[in-house]
C-alpha cells in the first residue's frame, strides 16, 4: 500500500506552486494548519525532508526537487483519469476543437466535418487555423482536442497523416523569370520573398525562407498567394492550393537547380486516446479515409523519405 495519499501530494505541490504555506492555503481554500499537517505527514511517511527554511519563505530540498517532478506526473495522471471517467459518464462529447495548419487541404476538412456533423448534429465544432507550431501549442495548452501540424507532438500521440507538396512560384512577369536560366540562391536573395508567420506564441519557426534581403511576412497562406499573383514577390506555396493559377499560368514555377518542389509532412496529434469521445473518434477515422482518397495531400508510404 502507498505510504502517502494523493491529497498529501496535492498539498505538497500547492505549497511549491504558491510559494509558501500561507499562499497555498488561500489558493486551495484550506487552513494553513491543515496544509502543514498534510506536508508533515507526507515527510514522515517518506522519511524525507521536502522543504527547508529560507528566511520567511521555504524552499525545496534536493530530495524535494526530485519528489516534485514525480508528484507532478502522478497528479497529472490522476487528473487525466478523472477526465476519462467524465467522458465515459457523459457519453457523446458536446464539442470538438480542431487546430489545423492552414496548408492542410480545406476540402478534406470540410467533407469530414460535414459527415461528422450529420451523425452528431448537436456537436459544436471549433476550427482554429494555425501556422507551423501553432496547432501543437493549442493542443498543449488544452485549447484543442486534435491538432494537424507539420511538427510531431512530443507530449502525446502523433501519426504521419500526409505530405503536402510546395512549389516555388512567382508571377510570369517577375524579374526572376526574365533571367531565363536556372536560379541560384543569390538570385533569389536579391528579390522579395513572401513568408507566412508562425502562429505559435512561444516557438517561432521559419519554413522555406531562402534568406532574401527583403521579405514580407503575412498571417495567412491566401494572403501570400494574392501578393505573389500581383507580382510583388515570390513564395513557396502549396501546389494543391494554386492548381488553377498554375494551369492558367497566372503563377509560374521558378527554375531551381535540381527541383523546385519540396515536401512538408502533416501529423495528426492528440493528448490521450482514452479521453477521445465517439464523435472525435469518428472524425479521426473519416479524416484518415478521406486523406487516403485525396490527391491534394499525399499519404506517406514505406518508400517516402524526408
Amino acid at each position: 500500500m502507498p505510504k502517502a495519499t494523493l491529497e498529501q501530494w496535492r498539498m505538497f505541490k500547492a505549497v511549491v506552486d504558491a510559494g509558501g504555506f500561507n499562499q497555498a492555503a488561500e489558493q486551495v481554500h484550506k487552513s494553513q494548519s491543515s496544509i502543514h499537517h498534510a506536508v508533515h505527514k507526507l515527510e514522515a511517511a517518506l522519511g524525507l525532508g521536502l522543504f527547508e527554511s529560507a528566511g520567511r519563505k521555504v524552499k525545496l530540498t534536493p530530495a524535494g526537487e526530485l519528489m516534485l517532478r514525480r508528484a507532478s506526473l502522478l497528479l497529472d495522471e490522476a487528473y487525466k483519469l478523472e477526465s476519462v471517467a467524465a467522458s465515459l459518464q457523459n457519453g457523446v462529447e458536446s464539442q470538438l476543437r480542431i487546430a489545423v495548419d492552414i496548408v492542410f487541404p480545406s476540402h478534406i476538412l470540410y467533407s469530414v466535418l460535414s459527415q461528422v456533423s450529420d451523425k452528431y448534429p448537436l456537436l459544436h465544432v471549433e476550427v482554429m487555423e494555425t501556422v507551423l507550431n501553432g496547432a501543437n501549442d493549442l493542443l498543449q495548452q488544452g485549447k484543442a482536442d486534435l491538432a494537424i501540424s507539420p511538427f510531431v507532438y512530443t507530449n502525446g500521440f502523433s501519426e504521419d497523416l500526409c505530405h503536402i507538396e510546395f512549389v516555388l512560384v512567382a508571377h510570369p512577369e517577375h524579374p526572376l523569370h526574365a533571367l531565363e536560366r536556372s536560379l541560384s540562391l543569390n538570385d533569389l536573395k536579391a528579390h522579395r520573398q513572401i513568408v507566412v508567420r508562425d502562429s505559435s506564441t512561444e516557438r517561432k519557426a521559419e519554413s522555406g525562407w531562402l534568406g532574401a534581403e527583403q521579405r514580407w511576412t503575412v498571417s495567412h497562406i491566401k494572403t501570400s498567394i494574392d501578393i505573389v499573383a500581383q507580382g510583388l514577390g515570390y513564395a513557396w506555396l502549396p501546389k494543391a492550393m494554386i492548381e488553377s493559377q498554375l494551369s492558367q499560368q497566372a503563377l509560374v514555377q521558378l527554375p531551381l537547380p535540381g527541383s523546385n518542389l519540396r515536401q512538408a509532412s502533416l501529423n495528426l496529434s492528440f493528448e490521450d486516446g482514452d479521453k477521445l469521445g465517439p464523435a472525435t473518434r469518428e472524425f479521426i477515422g473519416l479524416l484518415r479515409f478521406e486523406t487516403m482518397q485525396s490527391t491534394g495531400c499525399r499519404v506517406a508510404n514505406v518508400t517516402d523519405s524526408d
